[in-house]
């Protein structure tokens, strides 16, 4: 996956995430999983602490905004050279795995202790980032289903491009193609539609199907035609398939 990061769409926060992660090919590095789910979890926790009449669950979901703040951190936690040593003043992990593993374990938690809230919605699709992680692509692929049936159409929207990522990496293509339509045919303001066709025209090039693959992209440059990050994507990618 290439390490360079682009311009970003400039209209609104979730735009400026998600074209960041639709440029890269389907493979979701972790950093773009937690910034789009970051953007999400503010939608989530809005929602839920605004509900009226609901104090209870308010002031339970404020609790677990809290704990999934410092179980995310506990996902940025930088990883440390092989021959380094541990500082006690600069945390760190020795691998994804062991990260993973540990952040896990705190976003258990918040699911145990606060199983109805929305925020507990939101440490389980952390669950399924963490077992991806750590390997366990079972376990991943339950957590994002689990996630993409809730009624929060913005929250289950970023679960279905996690599981379209992770159908993409255990070569499932046709599963994940399915779940780009949908999106691109149901956009939301976490997902929006360029995100979704741009991230399976990733999957058509890579899959070797240059003329599905060279559609979309003519239909992001149509779609914008003002031009800004979108574009310039779909006009890069093209030259690409020449």
């Amino acid at each position: 996956m290439r390490a360079e990061t682009r311009h970003q769409l400039k209209q609104d926060t979730f735009s400026r995430v998600t074209i960041g992660a639709a440029e890269k090919t389907a493979h979701w590095s972790v950093e773009h999983r937690n910034t789009l789910a970051m953007a999400a979890v503010a939608v989530v926790v809005i929602v839920a602490l605004v509900a009226g009449g609901w104090f209870y669950l308010s002031k339970q979901d404020e609790k677990a905004s809290f704990d999934l703040s410092i179980a995310v951190r506990t996902l940025d936690t930088p990883l440390r050279a092989a021959e380094s040593t541990p500082q006690p003043d600069s945390p760190s992990f020795a691998s994804v795995k062991e990260r993973a593993e540990a952040a896990q374990k705190q976003f258990q938690a918040i699911v145990d202790k606060y199983p109805h809230t929305r925020t507990a919605d939101m440490a389980r699709y952390f669950l399924g980032v963490t077992a991806e992680d750590s390997g366990d692509h079972a376990a991943a692929e339950k957590d994002f289903k689990a996630v993409a049936s809730t009624g929060n159409k913005e929250l289950a929207s970023v679960a279905k491009l996690a599981l379209a990522s992770l159908y993409v990496t255990t070569n499932r293509n046709k599963e994940a193609i399915a779940i780009y339509q949908e999106l691109i045919n149901q956009p939301t303001a976490s997902v929006s539609k360029v995100t979704a066709q741009l991230q399976l025209a990733e999957l058509y090039q890579a899959n070797n199907q240059p003329i599905d693959a060279k559609h979309l992209y003519e239909q992001v440059k149509k779609d914008n035609p003002s031009g800004g990050d979108a574009a310039q994507i779909a006009t890069q990618k093209l030259a690409e398939l020449k």
